[in-house]
């Protein structure tokens, strides 16, 4: 009673809503919750936490986006640090044990981040007495759901008590059958959620009821309403063009006190960046107006302003991707779905599935302010306004299903197990996956079996690991009895040195095989040819698209740099010919910033957003950080200066001749430039010149704090002090 008593204060609850009354007297055990958006979830989970820490035991809340674990961990550490609970966010590099962990209660994580943990060994896994899977059913996702899998099954070899959250899904029994968990299901929401389809003038909702529309501009007389909406569109493009088309509606219904509000926060946009991109400015504009979109091509800086300025209702209307609906906080009065299909690569234009739709119709009704919420699907012909209505309203959500039982996402699970110790046999391989949703799904393991023999062949030819009989060496230790897994009835399974580094530095195998193969026949290269290295990864892709002008910049690019690629070129008429020219892009793109091309001309040249040039960026940093550790352990040390080179480069979007000035705190791609052009362009030079002249050129506080990191105000430096900062 304790537990209920301090949740429901702290997130100023007077009593338990019917999904908790339901959830929260089975806390006792494994439990699943399977309810709709807004119904209180999270609450039941802060509840089962609280009894975790009475137990003295940790809790880790796993969510499947970054920007999840962000807002859950500002949530969590105002609300329960006070209480001497220490709450901890832990979503980055992905070669670290993390060991400081083991003194915090409350983990935040992505699963990607708990499956690099638990490959690292971390010892304070035994401690774990409640794992919270948020968004549960997301197990259906292709991207991000065999890794959840993986990560629940690996933990309950712990034994923890599990809680998953999911949407209203048919099959959320099944779901708890596999955990061992009991299940609680309820269609109860805190605001009254009206679901319509809006077509020939007319908006029709379930529960009956509905209105006509006065003229032809669907979205402008449905957005025109003194409360926000949010409307989802399926591309960045759409979004775009959608927000800046319905600013004029909503800018006529702005305050003079909004104006002014506005008008700063897109001041703030614009500066969020050092060279204002035309994305940039357009964001900017639109936020003037009232709306914004929110897509993954903006940095984190601009969505964290967009995102604080709809929760606090200064922006009216927002347009986004469906990425929004997976589990950020953001509702809306109104939430309007304009497009109900997407292009797949397997089928063309497909409708959506039911369950992500209901995840958007979900955002509607804001809990606190609203008496009820609107979805409004918008189909485009009677073919697909009968679909929306049988499917969408009227319909369940499809049942999830693993998505685990594929090589590609097999082989990188598998090198982990057998480089983890989790596994030393086949036989103990398939009792571990035996042990997945996958298996408790599907009963048959003969599928799953053959690729995963396939993928032990794979890793084998890899050199990542060996099988077949150990043996004792004659000084001691173990051989291998060279033998083949499909040739034995079960053989020992062990990953080598490299095998097991790989599955530390979380790249894919066969990122790795191509990594190893190529660092072995260089002997030195370019930074572009690091860069090019990187790009032919798959954790690059999808690769650059190709407009019309780039297929002439390639050619250039070919005849310029045919002794600097990485990789072979493929002949013109191949098939693998457009992906190379696509990686080809990727690299000249990443050379760019390299040479210190702005957001703005990267954006011109390349059709690279920032929040994409981040999210690249950073990917590309980890594979040549992944090179470098590799080249270590093959023996290839005089490859290392080049990569480290070029990771530098990359970091700071930098020429070489400005690496020895990065070395400082506070001095970035811009001080650095500016440094040089004043013909400060090494250490020595800033030693030499006076603080006053160096605080005219870079401010004063940063002045000062260069002269003390060179020794020359308050304690002399020690070695540290000027070696490069570590690249995290």
């Amino acid at each position: 009673m304790d537990a209920i008593r301090e949740a429901l204060e702290r997130s100023g609850y007077a009593q338990l809503n019917p999904v908790q009354e339901l959830a929260v007297p089975k806390l006792g055990r494994s439990l699943v919750v399977a309810a709709p958006t807004a119904s209180g979830k999270t609450l039941v989970a802060e509840i089962a936490a609280l009894q975790a820490f009475a137990e003295r035991r940790k809790v880790v809340y796993l969510v499947p986006l970054r920007a999840l674990a962000q807002e859950k961990y500002e949530e969590f550490k105002q609300k329960y640090e006070p209480l001497g609970v220490k709450v901890a966010l832990s979503t980055g590099d992905l070669d670290a044990t993390d060991s400081w962990l083991a003194n915090y209660d409350l983990i935040i994580a992505t699963s990607e981040k708990m499956d690099s943990l638990l490959r690292h060994g971390i010892a304070w896994a035994k401690d774990i007495g409640l794992v919270v899977a948020d968004e549960l059913h997301l197990l259906h996702d292709p991207g991000r759901g065999p890794t959840l899998e993986i990560v629940l099954t690996r933990l309950r070899a712990f034994q923890p008590r599990f809680l998953g959250l999911s949407a209203t899904i048919p099959n959320y029994q099944e779901l708890a059958d596999w955990l061992g968990a009991e299940a609680v299901q309820s269609s109860w929401r805190p605001v009254p959620l009206y679901k319509g389809v809006c077509y020939d003038q007319e908006v029709t909702f379930q529960p009956p009821r509905g209105f006509k529309l006065q003229g032809s501009k669907v979205l402008e007389e449905l957005t025109d309403l003194p409360k926000q909406s949010l409307v989802f569109i399926s591309s960045r493009k759409g979004t775009e063009a959608e927000a800046e088309r319905l600013a004029a509606t909503i800018k006529k219904r702005l305050t003079p006190e909004e104006e002014g509000k506005l008008a700063e926060l897109g001041d703030r946009i614009v500066h969020a960046l050092d060279n204002a991109t035309p994305q940039c400015q357009r964001l900017a504009a639109c936020v003037r107006a009232g709306t914004a979109f929110h897509h993954a091509g903006l940095t984190h800086a601009q969505r964290s302003l967009v995102e604080h300025a709809f929760r606090a209702g200064t922006i009216k209307l927002l347009c986004a991707t469906s990425t929004l609906a997976a589990g950020l906080n953001l509702p809306a009065y109104r939430v309007i779905i304009r497009d109900l299909k997407r292009f797949s690569s397997f089928r063309g234009m497909d409708f959506l599935p039911s369950l992500e739709i209901a995840q958007m119709m979900g955002r509607a009704g804001r809990p606190k302010y609203d008496k009820e919420g609107e979805a409004i699907l918008l189909p485009k012909n009677q073919r697909e306004a009968e679909y929306s209505w049988s499917q969408y309203i009227q319909g369940e959500t499809e049942k999830i299903y693993s998505k685990l039982g594929v090589e590609p996402v097999l082989r990188t699970h598998v090198l982990a197990l057998i480089a983890g110790g989790v596994t030393t046999t086949r036989k103990g391989l398939l009792e571990f996956f035996s042990r997945t949703f996958y298996a408790h799904q599907y009963k048959d393991l003969t599928q799953i079996t053959r690729h995963l023999d396939a993928v032990l062949r794979q890793l084998e030819g890899f050199g990542f690991i060996r099988t077949g009989e150990a043996l004792p060496a004659p000084a001691g230790g173990e051989v291998f009895k060279p033998a083949y897994f499909w040739e034995e009835e079960d053989p020992h399974l062990e990953a080598t040195l490299l095998g097991r580094r790989i599955a530390e530095l979380y790249i894919d195998p066969l990122s790795a095989d191509f990594l190893v193969r190529t660092l072995r026949k260089l002997r030195g290269g370019s930074t572009f040819t690091f860069l090019h290295l990187a790009a032919n990864c798959l954790e690059m892709r999808p690769g650059l698209s190709l407009r019309k002008q780039d297929f002439e910049v390639a050619d250039q690019a070919l005849a310029e740099k045919e002794g600097e690629l990485a990789a072979p070129v493929p002949n013109a008429w191949d098939l693998e010919y457009e992906d190379f020219l696509r990686n080809l892009k990727m690299a000249l793109f990443l050379e760019a910033w390299a040479d210190e091309a702005g957001e703005d001309a990267l954006y011109e040249q390349h059709g690279v957003t920032p929040g994409e040039l981040r999210a690249r960026l950073d990917i590309a940093d980890w594979l040549l950080y992944s090179a470098g550790e590799l080249a270590v352990l093959l023996g290839l040390q005089p490859l290392l200066t080049h990569l480290r080179k070029a990771r530098l480069r990359l970091r700071y979007g930098i020429r070489e001749e400005l690496l020895p000035l990065v070395r400082l705190k506070g001095v970035g791609r811009a001080r650095a430039r500016k440094l040089w052009a004043s013909g400060l362009r090494s250490l020595a030079d800033l030693r030499k010149v006076p603080l006053q002249s160096l605080g005219r050129i870079v401010g004063e506080g940063t002045a000062s704090s260069l002269k003390e990191q060179l020794g020359q105000l308050g304690d002399q430096p020690t070695e540290e002090t000027l070696l490069p900062r570590k690249l995290e």
